[in-house]
């Protein structure tokens, strides 16, 4: 249960409203949208304030400009796609913060109408989370709303910072998100299943501890799993391995054990003799795979191994795609545990960007309970940690 406050607790009425969203999305080389999803995601809350009259003030990061002013990545393609979906003119300003900017909003905006401050990582103060950066951030607002789940694990002036100096809650994005997950975590339909994939270990070194307290059975595929190999004894090639993490490996194979969790690991592997999109491939059992050789999919009988465990599963949780997807001849395992969860009849929960990349490719989006937009901010709190975005807003 969400334990912080709302848009809806508090009274936003002809207030200045500042949201913190989350437009860090794709631009083609003209600097048009690509893919329109996050700012789709933060209408609910756009459209109640603009319902209830107030002034909203947008602001929001995209790509990484490093604390200076780079042109690609200024905000105007956003604004441009939000102007599209409300039918509404967005003022888009050329800096995060001036007296112009703050004259502007003050005087001349009408209560109902949105505008869009500039990258606020064009500043330096936004990543050092800088009080002088957030105050005056502040300063422009009556209110503090986050709806940027994406960015709620970053302790950055724009989501740590600015909520100390006015009084903070959360947009239904963010309730939809935390809601979501913790309830996922906390009080699962059984069994419960969860199918991580993804390249490294290291990436979700709490997030498998975590769930191995939690889940019936665990699944495990793409890169990460060759170093679950490797400690087990097999032969992996040249197969992606974290030496570093053959231990934890092992420590995690014996909890698994002890916690009474099926973990599941592929059982034929679709290997390739380089890393290559037209490299040679052939498919071995996991013990067979040849010194030169390296695994880049799962193979059939993994496929149908996992199929079955979805099919019994009444709560799936995915991340992580289980081989290199984005090329043809190595894409059949994520396409087929994909297509398997969207149509189980489970509560099925997705995230990750390589994930919603899958499911963008096989046309599956809409098939899922729930698809995450915040892959590290979702990571985070299935490892049970507490979300500085989340926790500066004001309790219930």
């Amino acid at each position: 249960m969400f334990n912080k406050k709302t848009v809806e607790d508090i009274e936003v009425k002809n207030k200045k409203v500042i949201v913190r969203v989350d437009y860090n999305v794709p631009l083609d080389e003209n600097l048009n949208v690509v893919d329109n999803t996050r700012i789709k995601l933060s209408l609910d809350t756009l459209n109640y304030l603009m319902d209830n009259d107030a002034k909203i003030i947008l602001m929001s990061h995209l790509g990484r400009p490093k604390g200076k002013v780079v042109d690609k990545f200024r905000l105007d393609p956003a604004a441009k796609e939000l102007e599209k979906l409300i039918d509404k003119k967005v003022k888009k300003f050329d800096e995060t913060y001036s007296e112009e900017v703050k004259d502007y909003i003050e005087n001349d905006m009408d209560y109902g109408d949105i505008v869009i401050l500039e990258n606020l990582r064009f500043n330096p103060g936004e990543k050092s989370n800088d009080s002088v950066f957030s105050k005056s951030l502040a300063s422009l607002a009556d209110i503090y709303v986050n709806d940027a789940f994406g960015a709620a694990h970053r302790a950055h002036a724009s989501v740590a910072g600015v909520p100390k100096y006015l009084p903070a809650v959360a947009g239904f994005l963010m309730q939809k998100e935390v809601d979501t997950l913790t309830s996922v975590m906390e009080s699962p339909r059984r069994p419960f299943l969860a199918i991580l994939g993804g390249s490294k270990v290291s990436d979700k070194l709490q997030v498998i501890k975590n769930l191995l307290g939690k889940v019936d059975s665990l699944v495990l595929g793409g890169g990460m799993s060759y170093t679950f190999y490797r400690a087990k004894g097999f032969e992996i090639g040249k197969s992606i391995c974290e030496d570093e993490q053959i231990d934890y490996a092992k420590e995690m194979l014996k909890l698994a054990e002890k916690n009474n969790v099926d973990f599941l690991l592929p059982i034929d592997i679709v290997i390739a003799s380089e890393y290559d999109k037209d490299a040679d491939k052939k498919v071995v059992p996991v013990q067979s795979i040849p010194v030169d050789w390296m695994g880049l999919d799962i193979g059939d009988k993994s496929i149908e191994l996992f199929e079955k465990e979805i099919e019994k599963s009444e709560t799936i949780f995915w991340n992580g795609p289980v081989g290199v997807f984005e090329w043809e001849k190595f894409e059949k395992g994520t396409k087929a545990i994909a297509k398997a969860i969207a149509e189980s009849s489970a509560i099925t929960v997705v995230g990750g960007g390589d994930t919603l990349a899958a499911i963008k490719k096989y046309n599956l989006s809409g098939k899922f309970s729930h698809v995450s937009s915040g892959g590290g901010a979702s990571m985070e709190l299935l490892e049970g940690k507490e979300l500085p975005g989340v926790a500066v807003l004001m309790d219930k």
